[in-house]
């Protein structure tokens, strides 16, 4: 095993389609694959680990892959000459311990995400503590291709300095530490430093001329604010919407549920030009149990509050133009995949037109169904069922869902400190220069 050790812009994807190229020409078979969808999409023949090998969600200790003896799947990874795993420290240690691959990533950025997890957990949970570790051969890649690439319109003192920030971020030597937290001081020139309402500036700064821009999808196709937490991307994506014209096409849900089935009847109560509300339906997954005096005391009104990032918001608001991005896989061929990003061109009660923005897909126009969707590991006592279309708006979005997007101009609004491993230094990496 191999593990390629490089941070963002270093050629660690350029590497992975170099080696699949030389080894396909040689008619031998390569298996690509990633953590998570959206960088899936930048390899050629890419699909996400958990779709590829059937790995169970959630994972544990003793949890197997779905792969039968006889399958087509068993027989093509008997054949497979090299298996590459993208972004493998976002991978739970238990994903991985089963095959024989080449592995790359950067341990600077995201790590696993553990639910309620200590510093503890989710080092444990990271493929480093695995002990197949101490048989990866590490290989290392240091100079900063993306940033390089760039030094005819960039002083090159200006971005070496830049980029030695990004690193010392990354490796936790920039201020002291106390009790393991450190607090950056970032430089006045990237701080936006005069302003009356921060999410009014920031989205000024970012989105410049919105009010002219709004319907164009090349606009947003490269832009975007990063936060930590999903209440505060919720909060600027409603005030950018705010500033989109359009007016109002609300839907109401209403839904009832037996002990295995959900009806849900749609009612539209006002169509006004361009603008939709659509109210997710959700009600609690009874299969489980036969006790239905057990649910008596869950209301709508407390599910329809209930929110988790792996589901959308009982409440979305869209306008024709208005950017969102994916929360399920839908069609990998078609690049739908969990963090693609489109753009909103028709709306209809039981489907939304989009068109593609970024990716080999771009400017594809695809149609996004509502779906029933549950969370894989749910928060809550009980498994919530929610009837939604499986998007949300993307003018801002948690600095996780940026991993793996191309974005050239980037603002990062943290109203709060940032709050688990590698946020911070994956927002700086993805810039190509500092005033981006």
């Amino acid at each position: 095993m191999f593990f390629l050790y490089g941070f963002g812009g270093t050629g660690k994807t350029f590497i992975w389609r170099t080696l699949a190229s030389s080894l396909r020409a040689e008619n031998q078979i390569v298996i690509i694959v990633a953590s998570s969808g959206i960088t899936s999409l930048l390899l050629l023949g890419g699909r996400t680990a958990h779709s590829r090998f059937k790995i169970p969600v959630p994972i544990f200790e003793d949890s197997t892959c779905n792969i039968h003896q006889g399958t087509e799947l068993a027989e093509l990874l008997n054949q497979t000459s090299l298996i590459i795993w993208d972004e493998a420290p976002m991978a739970h240690k238990f994903c991985f311990e089963a095959l024989d691959q080449i592995f790359g990533g950067d341990f600077r950025q995201i790590l696993p995400a553990i639910p309620r997890g200590t510093r503890s957990d989710i080092v444990n949970a990271a493929i480093n503590s695995s002990y197949l570790w101490d048989l990866c051969e590490i290989l290392t890649l240091t100079k900063n291709m993306r940033l390089h690439s760039n030094l005819e319109s960039v002083d090159e003192q200006e971005t070496a300095t830049f980029a030695k920030w990004i690193l010392d971020i990354g490796d936790g030597i920039i201020d002291d530490e106390n009790d393991g937290y450190a607090t950056i001081q970032i430089p006045t020139h990237l701080l936006i430093t005069q302003y009356d309402d921060p999410i009014s500036a920031i989205v000024k700064s970012t989105f410049p001329d919105l009010d002219q821009h709004h319907n164009n999808p090349e606009f947003f196709k490269s832009k975007a604010i990063l936060a930590s937490t999903n209440e505060t991307v919720e909060q600027i994506n409603h005030y950018v919407l705010s500033f989109i014209p359009g007016n109002y096409i609300i839907t109401y849900l209403i839904d009832t549920c037996s002990a295995k089935n959900i009806t849900t009847e749609i009612v539209i109560l006002q169509i006004i030009g361009d603008h939709m509300e659509c109210l997710s339906s959700d009600s609690v997954d009874k299969s489980e149990t036969s006790e239905d005096s057990y649910f008596q005391s869950i209301t709508t009104e407390f599910l329809t509050s209930l929110n988790t990032s792996s589901l959308p918001t009982h409440s979305i608001k869209l306008k024709i133009g208005s950017p969102i991005m994916l929360l399920r896989n839908l069609d990998q061929n078609q690049g739908l995949c969990n963090g693609t990003r489109l753009v909103v061109t028709k709306m209809a009660k039981h489907v939304i037109a989009a068109e593609i923005i970024l990716g080999k897909n771009i400017g594809l126009a695809v149609y996004i169904p509502r779906m029933s969707m549950s969370p894989s590991q749910s928060p809550w006592p009980f498994k919530l069922l929610r009837r939604q279309f499986p998007i949300m708006l993307s003018y801002a979005m948690t600095i996780n869902k940026s991993q793996g997007q191309s974005l050239s101009m980037v603002g990062l609004y943290l109203p709060k400190p940032v709050f688990t491993h590698g946020n911070y230094m994956l927002h700086c990496q993805g810039s190509t220069q500092q005033k981006d």
